[in-house]
């Protein structure tokens, strides 16, 4: 099909270029930019009007002239689907890292995603079970939720990501589970711990990899996540699969798109950010979950670091309005050397309520929850009043409390980067810790719990 070259640059601002006299064209189209020097440059409309045309450059604009020309493709930007995308490395933009052969599809998809009718959407319930005790116990992640990972600079965030790709499961199923892993704005050198960790356990064999790298375009950026739930959504919802995405990071994502909306001179929202980022954020978070009389789900962690770790930036702010939870990452247990950090009283999945119990993990386990949480937080304070009068001052029960939260800490939250917890294992250490206080401390458990686990010493 014989398409119209246009070359008709007006201007070029950060990663935009401007076009004027254009035939109409259409939001989100698919563009290539031929440079003088034979290179190919792509892009996407990103505004339209009657005099101009807004050109977002994947690839940066930097070699673009005004002999440049553009050729609109009428469509928006796709992405090849098939089942051989799993095990594969790609770049932000979905193009091959691994050095392996273009994907080759007859199904592409617009990268936009379709919004899943509400009526038609299904209620998150089963249990998924990532190994790690601090998020299974305390804070579970069901099927078809939405459970971002507040970090910090320098804190181990990443490290928890791959572990939680590595080892969860749904459990007592024999269903296929895969990994859908985009990063965004990441160094080298973290691309290469991510890569090895891939390879090494055997992880990206049922895996689908995005790196979008520091050093590569902002605005690919942009592409990333939606590139990712794009595979995400065909493996879930096409092929059957339950798939974990976990996006990281989702701080790096905002600010190319503060980049992007800066280049195009739009008024600023809080603290630069534009006003429609809390719309921009929800079309990503919201295309998990499960759908009815679909057998896949799609199960979602974005990690994002918190600017000077400040819980109210507007990243975690609008994060957290949007989504089912959070798990807080803590810097003070990282100064401890606890691993994996997680700091369990500002922490709070929404969902857990459904996806533990009976049916799904055991029937203690909501009570364990509530009671590690009450201690912890009541051995905290205690922590603090120690620290001023002396451990001497504190009662018998207030010392036990006290031994409490430190091997809450020691035991629980601490555990190996390559330790797998299953949910019995968690919860029975939970139960070992309560023989460090009175009785009459756990207030949170019924008589008939405390008989069978803690006074017969009954495993499940």
């Amino acid at each position: 099909m014989l398409r119209t070259r246009y070359h008709t640059v007006a201007t070029v601002r950060g990663p935009l270029a401007f076009f004027r006299d254009t035939h109409p064209v259409g939001y989100s189209e698919l563009v290539e930019l031929h440079m003088t020097d034979g290179s190919v440059k792509h892009g996407q409309v990103l505004d339209t009007s009657d005099s101009a045309v807004v050109v977002q450059v994947f690839e940066g604009t930097e070699g673009i002239d005004p002999g440049a020309g553009a050729v609109f493709f009428g469509k928006p930007f796709t992405f090849p689907v098939t089942r051989e995308i799993v095990g594969r490395i790609l770049d932000g933009a979905g193009r091959p890292l691994d050095g392996a052969p273009p994907i080759l599809s007859d199904d592409e998809r617009d990268i936009l995603g379709m919004p899943i009718n509400p009526y038609r959407r299904d209620t998150p319930r089963e249990f998924i079970q990532t190994g790690i005790s601090s998020i299974d116990g305390m804070n579970t992640l069901v099927r078809g939720q939405k459970l971002p990972i507040f970090s910090g600079a320098g804190l181990p965030h990443n490290e928890i990501a791959l572990q939680i790709a590595r080892q969860a499961v749904v459990r007592g199923r024999n269903e296929q589970f895969a990994v859908v892993f985009a990063a965004m704005g990441i160094t080298n050198e973290e691309a290469r711990t991510f890569m090895d960790g891939f390879r090494d356990t055997g992880a990206l064999s049922s895996s689908v990899v995005f790196l979008n790298l520091a050093n590569d375009p902002a605005v690919e950026r942009l592409l990333t996540p939606r590139v990712a739930l794009t595979a995400a959504e065909y493996l879930a919802f096409d092929l059957g699969l339950h798939v974990l995405v976990i996006l990281t990071d989702m701080t790096n994502y905002c600010e190319a798109l503060r980049e992007v909306g800066s280049a195009r001179e739009e008024v600023p929202g809080r603290r630069g950010y534009p006003g429609y980022m809390y719309t921009d954020l929800a079309g990503i978070y919201e295309r998990a979950g499960r759908i009815k009389d679909r057998s896949g789900s799609i199960t979602q962690i974005p990690i994002l670091t918190m600017p000077g770790d400040d819980i109210t930036h507007p990243i975690p702010d609008l994060t957290g309005y949007i989504t089912e939870g959070q798990i807080v990452i803590s810097r003070e247990l990282q100064r401890q050397g606890v691993y994996p950090p997680v700091n369990v009283l500002p922490s709070l999945s929404r969902l857990m309520g459904l996806g533990v119990g009976e049916k799904h993990t055991r029937k203690d386990h909501r009570s364990v929850s509530d009671q590690c949480y009450s201690l912890y937080a009541e051995g905290l304070e205690l922590r603090g009043l120690a620290a001023i009068v002396g451990q001497e001052s504190l009662t018998a029960r207030d010392r036990a409390v006290l031994g409490f939260a430190e091997a809450f800490e020691d035991r629980f939250v601490r555990q190996g980067l390559h330790e797998n917890r299953g949910i019995e294992n968690t919860l029975d250490l939970a139960w070992e810790l309560f023989h460090l206080v009175p009785e009459t401390a756990l207030t949170r458990l019924d008589q008939a719990l405390l008989e069978q686990y803690l006074h017969s010493g009954v495993k499940a």
